[in-house]
């Protein structure tokens, strides 16, 4: 029955053709103009975008078949089986491309000088291991970084945590003649309302000074 001829009239959809369409919903538009369906451009008009594509799995067959010269339902479902092996192909080399890249970008921030300076002072803060706890682990970062010979800024921002509680540690520096200072480091923790500045703070001042001469 697969490869009966097309019905005469063209406006028959069989029954084996009206499913849902795989390819018209992962390439869209792309799909549309292979297959004559210009009506999937609606993709690229504000909002209507959002939704067109589940437009096109529903009626993108329907569509397809009706805009396109198929010498039987077995040739019109070998060809759309296609654009839906290529859809599901190129969907995945995207998404394998943009983990690679989000990947190296955070890796890259957490193993920058910025990021090491902050977590250090973080972990030797009295007042952060008193609210937090220990031991602390701190998640990968986020935020802008940027270094260039022997300058660079960095603002970034990351979880931290400990048997205590959950905070957020926010963090500015600039690296000038080859040295990386901080410029803001701060803890905000999860139900309170005060923030803690392991920069400003005289506490903290004292509390890195000590460890410093421990460790000279």
């Amino acid at each position: 029955m697969l490869n009966q001829p097309i019905d005469s009239d063209p406006h028959a959809i069989p029954a084996e053709v009206d499913r849902w369409n795989w390819g018209a919903f992962l390439l869209n538009w792309i799909w549309g103009i292979g297959n004559n369906t210009f009506i999937a451009l609606l993709v690229f008009i504000p909002f209507v975008g959002l939704v067109m594509p589940f437009v096109l799995g529903a009626k993108g067959s329907r569509w397809a078949w009706r805009n396109g010269r198929w010498d039987s339902v077995a040739h019109f479902q070998r060809v759309q089986r296609k654009w839906a092996i290529w859809g599901v192909v190129i969907w995945l080399g995207v998404i394998a491309l943009f983990g690679a890249i989000f990947g190296g970008t955070f890796y890259i921030l957490r193993q920058s000088e910025a990021y090491e300076l902050g977590e250090a002072r973080l972990r030797v803060s009295r007042q952060v291991t008193d609210v937090l706890g220990t031991p602390i682990s701190t998640s990968y970062p986020m935020g802008s970084f940027t270094s260039d010979g022997s300058s660079g800024r960095a603002a970034l921002n990351f979880s931290a945590t400990g048997p205590k509680a959950t905070g957020r540690v926010y963090l500015e520096a600039i690296k000038k003649d080859g040295v990386w200072s901080l410029t803001k480091l701060t803890l905000k923790v999860d139900g309170r309302d005060d923030v803690i500045d392991l920069v400003n703070g005289d506490q903290d001042k004292v509390e890195i000074e000590d460890a410093r001469q421990r460790t000279g």
